[in-house]
């Protein structure tokens, strides 16, 4: 980790095109702005982690519905394969 110390109106930059900049120190909350394109995505840590949780599951959940499904298909060919048997039998 990489440790710099900034006073107000300082910035850091990050690649050629990320700026970090420290607004206003205010009893113990720092106030930054950050200036990068609009493809870059900027969240604050705990937003991060709950995007990420909700990814994970929705992958999840989807992986469950797939599998459900395909059982349900498989459960289908066996009963047309079982239908289709005692049909011949007779």
């Amino acid at each position: 980790m990489l440790i710099l110390t900034r006073k107000s109106d300082e910035s850091i930059i990050i690649g050629n095109n990320i700026q970090v900049k420290v607004l206003k120190i205010q009893g113990n909350q720092v106030h930054i702005g950050i200036d990068a394109p609009r493809e870059v995505s900027v969240y604050r840590q705990e937003i991060y982690e709950q995007i990420r949780k909700e990814n994970v599951n929705a992958v999840q959940n989807t992986t469950n519905v797939d599998i459900m499904k395909q059982l349900e298909q498989n459960l289908d060919s066996l009963k047309n394969l079982f239908m289709s048997q005692s049909g011949n039998k007779k």
